[in-house]
Parts: structure tokens; C-alpha cells; sequence
């Protein structure tokens, strides 16, 4: 039965279980140390890839100190049997490997001051089989894969709700661009395989953090938009989906709906259309909806942008959250974090197009263009519908 040992670091008396990965590291440094010729065996992970200052020290001796042994020639199956006819140590052997040992001992020492040489023989004992050094290597590379995940999930969620930044969206966009480059990283490092998407329930979505806000910038719009109809034209980039309150994206369907149809457009025709859609609920009173879509205020277009711009930020917060939750759970493989991953990146994409659209200025020297012209942005496009996140 091999022994199980818990380092220094983590402080007398803690009783928080080990999780599995935690052994694969004490099962490889002790292959390694054991048998240090098969280090060549170890790919993919580097020291910091290990979850404590101790194994992270002793990995990188392993590295830095030449091996006693010549490394195993390319030929694993005429390696193997070498192995096998090889006699047993003689005294000679063994002690250039204790001499090794203690190189390995003095240059870990260096990053971890309290290893000892008891902590080294432990590790050895902690390994049932060196041969399976790689094995134990693949499993520390992908929890080293899930950490890195979260840490990048959370950098980004944490930037979605930063409101010191003077550029929101665009820190968040390129946290996001950093989270799919790990994402990427992870997908070349683990071939994919057959399986499923990651069966972890999503997380329930939070409310805006400024919800009244949001509230009151909806109903400007939606009042302005109903007094200048024509400024809708140019908000495509626009959708239901952006709004905060459930009330407030159906009467903006309503009324988009109406000037596509060039219909009339007044507080009383939307509130119709309103109620043939089934927007209004019992709980409405339609006699506020006529109020508030009474009061036209500032430009539809500059409104719309607000509104845009929270539901970017609130989209990237939910993603970084749904990943979270992703590499939280240990049953999913770096496949199905990937998989997870990038389907819920794709909800980002979509509405970061629609951003572009609403901010970017058309192409072309338009000397006279008013700023509702410069918005228009190009023709939209069919995107993948993006799931309400903020109501």
C-alpha cells in the first residue's frame, strides 16, 4: 500500500481532503526520484503545474539536476525489455543515486527551505508504480488546465462588474479574447475524444448591479423611440434580448415591429400591440405603460448604446460564471471543459458583433454625417440567439 504524506505548507490541523490530483503529484515525484531515468516519460506539465511550493520545488531539481542514468533510447518496447534483463543495482549504483538524491535535496531546498530529506523518501513510498510516471504526469496537466481555466474565468467575470475602469467593454473583450486563448491551449494539449457537453447546471443569472438605472434608461428609450420611430432604423444592432426588464423588451419588440410594418407609432398603438403579443400581464398597468412611453427624452441611438454596452457586460459576466461552474465541477474531462467552454463563448461573440456594430463608424468620408448616420454600423447579420441574462 503506498504512503500518502501531507506537505508542510499546509499548516497543522487542516482537515480539507486531498483531492485526486494531489496524489497523481506525490505518485510522479516519487517515480522520478526513484527512477529518475524516467523523466524523458514526463511531458506537458512544468513546475507550475503542481498545487503546492514543495512539489513545485522538488519537480524543478528533478529538472535541473542530470539524472545518474542515461535517458531510455526512443525504442519504448526495446527500452522495456533492457529494463527487465538489467541485474539488480550493485552497491556503486545505489550510492550514485543516494549522491543524486541529496543534489536533488539541496537544489529544491533553494525554493522550499523546509524539505528535508525524510519528505523525499515519503514522496518515493507515496508511488505504487513508477512505471506509470506518465500517467500520473497526464493527470496533473489537466488539473493544472482546470486551475488555469477558472483563474481566467474569473478574471474576466471580475471585469465585467469592474465599474472603476474607464473603458469597460473593452477590458472585458479582452479578457474574454485571453480566456479563449486557454481555451485553445487546453484543446491543443487534450485531443478530443467522444463525449458529451459538461452535464454542470448552470448558475441562475444575477440582476444588474445599477437595475434602476437600467430601468429608467429603457423607458427613455423606449419613450424616445416611440416619438421618433424613424431613429429605430438605425438600431438593429438593438435587440429584446439586451433589456433588463422583461416588460421593457417586449414593448421594444413591439414597437421595431410596428415601424417595420410602417405602421403608425404612438404610446397607444404599441400598447396595443403590446397586448396582441401578450406582453402585458396581469400585474401591468397599462396606464403607466402610456406614461412612460409618453416622455421622449435624449437620442434613441445614444440610449441604445447604454443599453447595449450593460447587456455586453452582463453576457461576460454570466459566461465567466457558467465556466466557472464548468471546471468547479471535477467530473468534466479537458474536453468537456473545452467543449462547455467555447458554446459559451459563442453567446459573447454574438452580441460583441452587435457592439461593433452599434460603435463602429460606417465606412466611407461622410463630411456632413450626423452622429445617428455614423452610427448605423453595417447590415446585420443572422447570430446565434444570446439567452436573456440580465432580467
Amino acid at each position: 500500500m503506498p504512503r500518502t504524506i501531507r506537505p508542510r505548507e499546509d499548516g497543522p490541523g487542516a482537515r480539507t481532503p486531498s483531492p485526486p490530483g494531489y496524489f497523481a503529484e506525490q505518485a510522479l515525484l516519487g517515480a522520478l526520484l526513484s527512477e529518475p531515468h524516467r523523466l524523458p516519460d514526463v511531458t506537458g506539465i512544468e513546475p507550475d503545474a503542481f498545487t503546492t511550493p514543495v512539489h513545485a520545488a522538488v519537480f524543478a531539481a528533478i529538472q535541473a539536476v542530470p539524472t545518474p542514468t542515461p535517458a531510455k533510447a526512443p525504442d519504448h518496447a526495446a527500452a522495456v525489455a533492457a529494463l527487465r534483463a538489467r541485474p539488480a543495482p550493485g552497491p556503486g549504483e545505489h550510492a550514485e543515486h543516494i549522491a543524486w538524491l541529496g543534489k536533488v535535496l539541496t537544489a529544491a531546498r533553494e525554493r522550499a527551505r523546509g524539505l528535508t530529506a525524510a519528505h523525499l523518501h515519503a514522496l518515493i513510498s507515496a508511488c505504487p508504480t513508477p512505471r506509470h510516471a506518465s500517467a500520473y504526469a497526464r493527470i496533473i496537466a489537466a488539473e493544472h488546465a482546470r486551475r488555469r481555466l477558472h483563474k481566467a474565468a474569473q478574471r474576466l467575470t471580475h471585469t465585467a462588474r469592474d465599474t472603476s475602469l474607464p473603458h469597460p467593454v473593452p477590458s472585458t473583450l479582452a479578457e474574454a479574447d485571453a480566456l479563449a486563448a486557454v481555451v485553445d491551449g487546453i484543446a491543443a494539449a487534450f485531443p478530443p475524444h467522444s463525449g458529451s457537453l459538461p452535464r454542470t447546471p448552470t448558475p441562475p443569472q444575477q440582476p444588474p448591479p445599477d437595475g434602476e438605472e437600467a430601468a429608467q434608461e429603457e423607458r427613455l428609450l423606449l419613450a424616445t423611440a416611440t416619438a421618433r420611430p424613424a431613429e429605430t432604423e438605425q438600431m438593429r444592432w438593438l435587440t429584446e434580448e439586451d433589456f433588463a426588464l422583461p416588460l421593457h423588451a417586449g414593448l421594444w419588440q413591439c414597437l421595431t415591429t410596428l415601424v417595420r410594418r410602417h405602421a403608425p407609432v404612438d404610446p397607444v398603438t404599441v400598447l396595443w400591440q403590446a397586448q396582441q403579443r401578450g406582453v402585458l400581464t396581469s400585474t401591468t398597468d397599462p396606464q403607466e405603460v402610456l406614461g412612460f412611453l409618453a416622455r421622449p427624452d435624449v437620442s434613441a441611438p445614444y440610449l441604445g448604446e447604454r443599453i447595449l454596452t450593460r447587456s455586453v457586460l452582463a453576457t461576460a459576466h454570466h459566461v465567466g460564471r457558467r465556466i466557472e461552474a464548468f471546471t468547479d465541477d471535477p467530473a468534466n474531462t479537458p474536453y468537456q471543459l473545452v467543449v462547455g467552454s467555447r458554446r459559451a463563448l459563442a453567446e459573447l461573440t454574438a452580441i460583441r458583433s452587435r457592439w461593433q456594430q452599434a460603435t463602429s463608424p460606417a465606412t466611407g468620408p461622410p463630411p456632413r454625417t450626423t452622429r445617428a448616420a455614423r452610427r448605423t454600423g453595417p447590415a446585420p447579420t443572422t447570430a446565434v440567439p444570446v439567452g436573456r441574462l440580465t432580467r
